[in-house]
């Protein structure tokens, strides 16, 4: 701590009193109890005095601080009984000056105004050098030394940003030397070297920052990089430069803010208002003789809000009215967002700061009209004239609303003509409507209007128009130290995360949770955590006196028509976190357009988020409290629940490669047959577009006891799942109707499961755990009487035994499954049976007889007409033609097989093809062609992709580099295959991958 009168350095003493005018300094200007000074100061180990020690402290700072002859009532240092607090404009500190300049800096990159940005910032940084408060003792000390090293972290990256966006690459990349990690994986600080160097001609080198990163990620935390890394990567290797280098648009940052502070031509400038309001009146309107100030009190915490809080308080336009309206669900802290932006533009705006609440989520009696809130507001313009418009005067105010119109339009006239010439801000809370707030608008330039409300305003003509969602895990986190106490938070940083998280990084419901732990000094944060584990006794635990999450959320859902009641009571049965048109409308039994209309509808509500376009989720809390309305419906919610579980079993159907046929008849219903879908490609691209939650839905079914449906769902979904190399959410979505099986009605489901548990380890190249799933259907299958899945049964069989080198055991199952499959016409049992036989008859050397069965295959899967049938099936058609030394023809389906693929985006299939098309390439002598193939084979591939299927992309990526001479190449695939995780499992792949590093010059392993 250094201080300053003058120019002349005090002498503040020993580091404890230091430490006391730290906290004093970083608190102000609230008062700050003796308990949280001894905390802060002393932390765990207080003296044996305990707050008796402080006087002593706070007087020896006085006589330093205080100009010599200033009694204890002038000092700069307040007390108070309990406190003290440092007295705001007493005295000038850095930490104020910092956090003016980093939000300066803040603003102005927002706004795009990046000279201006980096002026801030630089101020800021200026600030920052050297360790904060080094030397100082206790737990705030040691907090604030931590959080202003990640601010100076911020800056210089924000800086650094700046500069890339400006074209001062070599400058970004030397802030970016200075900038600290966060840790050794820190991905923004990546990214942002990446596009510095990619700026300045070093693209190498920013590719060699991502491979770093990601190894370190995958390493040291087990997880691939995220989303914004990757795209830049993805940008770095494309060289797009708009993407890597664009330019922000740049303003006059310091005209901006002039003009935002001087306002129109000829207005007093703020400084001037005294003499402004005594001045004669000219005839103009009457300017108030005192500024007025309406705003409530701003909130001691306000966290993670510093992007919002920009945006708000940027400069406007000083010729025109400004509009802006803040929307959000309840709880989500709008008003408290605003109240401090308000605040922190209150001196811009010199004739007054009001504040309406127009009650519109309270009673009905509570809720203020259009012509009572003119009224206050023309008696706070007008310092409490309340003369009507046409010499009448106001009513009682405690009932003041009068008839339907009651003079409204006289009401607006007399309100703009007395704020033509003023520059007010006006903050308008708890807006329902656009019809609520038009007639509030002033009519003074450089006036600003910011409107607060659950619902959107699209009728309201705005400049701005913010949703502020819910906080992060990181900024709930912060708040809730906040609140509860860093030492009490930070003691149980794990308990705190999941706290934040059941909160939903809600302030309000971060606030209740923190006043009961308050009044509970007993209760830890895992203990509360633990409480409101399940969704339902958590909406419970979010009550304390008079506030309560749900109560916020029921006002909300009350105010709603039926219609929009009805749809969000369906979302409470909706067995995913996400989802679409589709989903509410098979509850609603209509259209996709009026679900999507019902959903929009409540999107404005702040009922439902849209974090995509055509893509809705709920709020985990809403999410609970939507249950929990549906359950005061059962009938409803039963009938919901079953139309949407029967949606995703007709997608799933409908999607497969086997066909609807290949499935028995669903239970009577719209969504029966998949009417839902224009068809399989339409129900493909929605399962899609659901990804990982189809695991959830199943889970959904069986947790709530419907064995049938989550059976039949799984059974639906494993085509999809599978063929797209989902693997590991195929096998989860089997485990969970597995365990319910044996409830199910439909006795045919433990022998269809099984089918499907012995198809998906196939997928995966597992096949001898295929081979006992095959022979556990096959024993289900025959004691319930089901011939379709006997026979499917057997055909697995044939598979795994081809697979294990059993050939004519092979081909004698497979034949057999081939009949049944046509007595039960099964084209894709068929089709499968067809393919196998001639891939046996092919390794045979029976060319002509294994072409006669693919041939076959090849005109159902036409007959089908599914494009990955198709296109595995010309694969087999080309290995033939191949061998037959067509290689023309074969190449010819090989390039229609990948097509297919494409078309599909199916990336196994795709790799599959285009190794298969590499392979043909290699046999017509196209060596550098081949090896171009196979690599981009090989960039297909997913950490999901089976090691069946990669053992044979690089088995023929080695054959191919080998034939070119390029031995080391060869050899590394070789040993790439031989070191995939159950290499060993995959007999044939695993000899040839031997034979190739012997034939190549490498010693053949020990035990091979």
């Amino acid at each position: 701590m250094r201080a300053w009168r003058g120019g002349v350095r005090l002498a503040l003493g020993p580091v404890r009193r230091q430490a006391v005018l730290a906290a004093l300094v970083l608190r102000a200007p609230y008062y700050v109890t003796y308990q949280q000074l001894l905390d802060d100061v002393w932390g765990t180990a207080p003296p044996g005095t305990g707050h008796k020690v402080l006087p002593s402290y706070v007087h020896a700072l006085r006589k330093v601080l205080d100009v010599p002859g200033t009694g204890a009532g002038g000092s700069v240092i307040h007390g108070q009984r309990g406190g003290y607090r440092l007295l705001p404009g007493a005295v000038r500190t850095d930490v104020d000056e910092l956090a003016e300049e980093a939000a300066g800096a803040q603003r102005a990159k927002t706004a795009g105004e990046l000279d201006a940005a980096l002026a801030h910032g630089g101020r800021a940084l200026d600030l920052l050098r050297g360790e904060p408060l080094p030397g100082l003792p206790g737990p705030l000390a040691v907090a604030e030394r931590a959080r202003l090293v990640r601010q100076r972290r911020a800056l210089l990256q924000d800086r650094a940003e700046c500069l890339v966006l400006l074209g001062d690459h070599a400058g970004a990349l030397d802030t970016l030397q200075a900038a600290p990690l966060a840790q050794p994986y820190d991905e923004p600080l990546a990214a942002l070297r990446m596009r510095a160097l990619y700026g300045s001609g070093r693209q190498a080198e920013a590719l060699a920052v991502y491979g770093e990163t990601r190894r370190r990620l995958v390493e040291e935390l087990g997880v691939e990089p995220g989303e914004e890394l990757r795209h830049v990567h993805q940008a770095v290797l494309r060289r797009d430069d708009p993407r890597l280098l664009g330019r922000t648009v740049r303003a006059g940052t310091a005209d901006a803010v002039a003009a935002e502070h001087a306002g129109p031509p000829g207005r007093p400038a703020p400084g001037d208002l005294d003499r402004a309001s005594d001045a004669p009146d000219r005839g103009g309107p009457r300017r108030s003789s005192r500024r007025r100030n309406e705003l409530p009190g701003d909130i001691a915490c306000l966290v993670g809000r510093e992007k919002d809080l920009a945006l708000l308080t940027a400069p406007v336009s000083p010729d025109a009215v400004s509009v802006m309206t803040v929307d959000g669900t309840a709880g989500v802290g709008k008003t408290a967002l605003v109240v401090r932006a308000a605040w922190a533009l209150a001196d811009v705006h010199p004739d007054g700061c009001l504040f309406v609440d127009l009650h519109a989520h309270g009673a009905a009696h509570e809720s203020v009209t259009p012509q009572r809130a003119l009224r206050r507001m023309l008696r706070a313009v007008r310092d409490g004239d309340d003369t009507l418009p046409g010499g009448a005067r106001e009513p009682d105010p405690v009932d003041d609303d009068g008839g339907p119109a009651d003079g409204l339009e006289d009401l607006v006239t007399a309100w703009r003509a007395a704020t033509s010439g003023l520059r007010l801000l006006l903050v308008v809370d708890n807006a329902r409507s656009a019809e609520q707030v038009r007639p509030l608008l002033p009519a003074g330039p450089g006036s600003r209007v910011v409107v607060v409300g659950r619902q959107r305003l699209p009728g309201l003509d705005a400049d701005l128009r913010l949703t502020v969602e819910p906080l992060g895990t990181g900024a709930a986190v912060g708040l809730l130290r906040e609140l509860v106490g860093e030492s009490r938070a930070d003691g149980e940083p794990g308990a705190a995360r999941e706290l934040a998280r059941r909160c939903g990084g809600l302030p309000l419901a971060l606030r209740i949770a923190s006043a009961r732990l308050q009044s509970r000094p007993s209760w830890t944060l895992a203990f509360l955590a633990g409480r409101m584990s399940d969704d339902t006794r958590g909406l419970v635990e979010l009550r304390a006196g008079d506030r309560s999450v749900e109560a916020a959320f029921r006002v909300s859902y009350d105010q709603l028509g039926p219609g929009l009641r009805r749809g969000f009571r369906a979302l409470g049965t909706n067995p995913t976190a996400r989802f679409d048109g589709f989903a509410l409308a098979a509850m609603l039994g209509g259209s996709r357009d009026e679900a999507e209309d019902v959903l929009e509808d409540l999107v404005d509500a702040s009922l439902v988020q849209q974090p995509h376009p055509g893509r809705y989720r709920l709020h985990d809390l809403v999410r609970a409290h939507a249950r929990r309305v549906a359950g005061e419906e059962p009938g409803e919610a039963a009938a919901d629940r079953d139309a949407v579980l029967r949606l995703y079993t007709a997608a799933g159907r409908l999607a497969s490669d086997w066909g609807p046929g290949s499935f028995p008849s669903l239970t009577t219903g719209p969504t029966a047959a998949g009417s839902s879908f224009a068809g399989w490609r339409e129900a493909s691209a929605w399962l899609s577009s659901v990804g990982g939650e189809l695991v959830d839905v199943v889970a959904f079914a069986a947790a709530g006891g419907h064995a049938d449906h989550a059976c039949l769902l799984a059974e639906a979904l494993v085509d999809h799942l599978a063929g797209h190399g989902h693997h590991h959410e195929c096998r989860a979505a089997l485990d969970l109707a597995l365990a319910c099986s044996d409830a199910a009605t439909d006795r045919r489901l433990p022998a269809a499961l099984r089918n499907c548990m012995g198809l998906l380890d196939v997928y995966r190249g597992r096949f001898r755990q295929a081979g006992s799933w095959f022979a556990e259907a096959l024993r289900h299958g025959r004691a319930a009487g089901e011939p379709r899945e006997e026979a499917r049964a057997i055909a697995g069989t044939g598979i795994v035994q081809g697979q294990l080198g059993k050939t004519e055991e092979a081909l004698s199952a497979l034949d057999r499954a081939l009949r049944l499959a046509d007595g039960l016409a099964d084209d894709w049992l068929a089709g499968v049976s067809h393919c196998n036989i001639g891939a046996l008859l092919h390794q045979q050397g029976r060319h002509e007889q294994a072409l006669r069965h693919y041939t076959t295959a090849l005109a159902l899967a036409e007959r089908n007409g599914r494009p990955r049938t198709i296109s595995s099936t010309l694969c087999f058609v080309a290995e033939i033609e191949l061998a037959l030394g067509r290689t023309e023809v074969a190449t010819s389906l090989l390039k229609q097989a990948v097509g297919l693929a494409d078309e599909v985006e199916n990336p196994p299939l795709r790799a599959a093809t285009l190794s298969r098309l590499a392979a043909a390439e290699h046999t017509r002598g196209n060596l550098r062609s081949a090896v171009d193939l196979h690599r981009e084979a090989l960039s297909t591939l997913t950490p999901q992709t089976s090691t069946w299927l990669e053992m044979g992309v690089r088995i023929r990526l080695g054959g191919a580099y080998a034939a070119a001479g390029r031995h080391t190449d060869a050899r590394r695939e070789f040993r790439a295959a031989l070191s995939l995780p159950g290499a060993r499992d995959h007999a044939r792949e695993y000899r040839m991958a031997h034979d190739g590093l012997e034939a190549t010059g490498a010693a053949r392993p020990p035990g091979a």
